[in-house]
């Protein structure tokens, strides 16, 4: 048995020393041969894949000790919790105690134990913001929260703008800024970072603060924080207006190709891309005659049926063969 622990196959080994043992752990490479260590999970050893040396034996397991055959019984048997998140001010690391005053049965609870309940409530909150810099952050999350729910933008745009304002909190950015300025700030970079921008007028409907508010501290946060925010492409706007509109792929692709092609012509330079990207969408529906108005493309896109008109005039023009 012994041998079998030191040993595979004619190889054999009379000590290891454990210094060595560490430095072959970070190397990954044999000690006796130089040759690349595996690991073998059946035996729970590491193994030199070339002489057959068994470098470590009796590793740990750190996996669960039961199994499951499909994601409801894995669902069941699980026993941790969530994984942390940015958007929580403990990032979820503290315990929450369900509003219901119902117990584990789902029975109703007396009237004593409500009362009990409701005191370690209150504790508990207290507890979870113990100082003024965790009750701001507790804020701004939950304005973070709002806005790119009521925007309809998905997690991984959420997480980054907490961690957008988690930076701005610990440079101790906010000092003369409004809460709620700050974190819709984060919301429009990290929406426009992850491809799936707003327009400042979207984001603007949706936060308690006003338009010049947004742009100003937009900016002061990206300059401060050195974010690297590349300027917002028209195509990224059409996937969510086509959808909006209920237009039909080949309309999509189409609006794509004419501001591509407005791109290598120049015409998108100094335009707003909301604008652009409203244009195409129009044009690219007469095009491939499907019907809609100005008037629903203004709606959707939030921008006036004149700047429609402007923009769709001179995507056409840069198209080639075509006459606006």
């Amino acid at each position: 048995m012994s041998e079998r622990l030191h040993t595979r196959g004619s190889r054999s080994r009379t000590e290891t020393d454990e210094t060595e043992s560490e430095q072959t752990d970070e190397t990954l490479n044999c000690p006796e041969c130089g040759g690349n260590v595996i690991n073998d999970e059946e035996h729970g050893e590491s193994v030199c894949a070339d002489c057959g040396l068994v470098v470590e034996a009796d590793s740990v397991d750190r996996g669960p000790e039961w199994r499951a055959f499909d994601s409801r019984e894995k669902d069941e048997k699980s026993r941790v919790g969530a994984p942390t998140t940015n958007t929580m001010h403990d990032k979820g690391l503290s315990t929450n105690i369900d509003w219901r005053d119902k117990d584990a049965y789902g029975r109703s609870l007396g009237a004593r134990q409500r009362q009990k309940m409701q005191r370690l409530r209150k504790w508990n909150e207290r507890f979870r913001t113990r100082d003024s810099k965790e009750r701001n952050l507790k804020q701004a999350l939950g304005e973070i929260d709002r806005m790119a729910s009521a925007q309809g933008l998905p997690d991984n745009v959420r997480e980054t703008a907490s961690v957008i304002y988690r930076r701005a909190l610990d440079e101790d950015l906010l000092p003369g800024r409004s809460i709620e300025g700050v974190s819709t700030s984060c919301v429009y970079a990290a929406a426009r970072m992850a491809g799936v921008p707003r327009s400042l007028d979207e984001i603007a409907d949706v936060s308690r603060v006003e338009k010049a508010e947004i742009a100003r501290t937009y900016r002061y946060v990206v300059r401060e924080l050195k974010l690297e925010v590349k300027p917002a492409d028209p195509e990224q706007y059409v996937p969510r207006f086509a959808s909006d509109l209920e237009l039909s792929e080949e309309s999509e692709m189409r609006a794509k190709s004419l501001l591509r092609n407005a791109k290598e012509k120049g015409v998108h330079s100094g335009k707003s891309p909301v604008g652009l990207a409203a244009a195409a969408v129009y044009a690219a529906a007469l095009l491939t005659n499907e019907k809609t108005t100005q008037a629903a493309v203004s709606d959707v896109a939030d921008i006036s049926e004149v700047t429609i008109r402007n923009r769709y005039h001179e995507l056409l023009e840069a198209e080639d063969g075509l006459v606006a």
